[in-house]
């Protein structure tokens, strides 16, 4: 009889384990982190074109090296600039790695507009190819992003629902992570002029 109750505790602890989430929070926590890898490669690559991109454009704006050096400082401190996973769920550090990839972004707008004064460099080939890359990593780095804010709002709201919250709550600790959200300059409205 004894062996019976032991066995049906057992069984029981182990359905209520089973569907206690302990495991899914732990996957969905794994593709955040790995939605996040994918994010930082993605910037990884942004930041190994813009050398060449800087030589490139330098050959032919020989006076506009203060933009050329605006966009290399730029790049030094986003690509210096990691993040560790526990990072994910420290709003402030957060905050400091979007800036540095804006601040990259910013100086890579100035650098296109300071392109548009040499018609010759907009029609070499090595910069042509160099733009198309540059293009499709910017479009690399959005879908990454999103795909991280995605993965962090399945996660944050997994470790948030019943009874997975108390699974958390109990056993695992895990914390709420943080959104990729956008720069402070790109929500004001650009100002156009003809």
């Amino acid at each position: 009889m004894q062996r019976l109750r032991r066995s049906t505790l057992l069984c029981c602890t182990l359905f209520l384990l089973a569907g206690c989430g302990y495991n899914s929070l732990q996957i969905q926590e794994e593709a955040v982190f790995k939605a996040w890898a994918d994010v930082e490669s993605t910037l990884q690559r942004r930041g190994d074109l813009v050398p060449n991109l800087v030589e490139t454009v330098r050959g032919y704006a020989r006076h506009e090296a203060e933009t050329l050096e605006a966009v290399i400082n730029a790049r030094s401190k986003a690509t210096s600039m990691q993040l560790r996973q526990d990072d994910l769920s420290n709003p402030a550090a957060m905050a400091q790695f979007q800036q540095a990839q804006g601040g990259l972004s910013s100086a890579l707008g100035r650098l296109m507009l300071v392109v548009e004064r040499y018609p010759d460099l907009k029609a070499n080939q090595n910069f042509l190819d160099l733009q198309t890359q540059l293009e499709g990593t910017e479009n690399r780095i959005n879908v990454a992003r999103q795909r991280y804010n995605q993965a962090v709002e399945t996660f944050n709201g997994a470790i948030r629902k019943f009874p997975a919250s108390l699974t958390n709550s109990m056993l695992l600790h895990l914390e709420r992570k943080e959104y990729f959200k956008a720069d402070e300059e790109a929500k004001a409205v650009p100002k156009v002029k003809f």
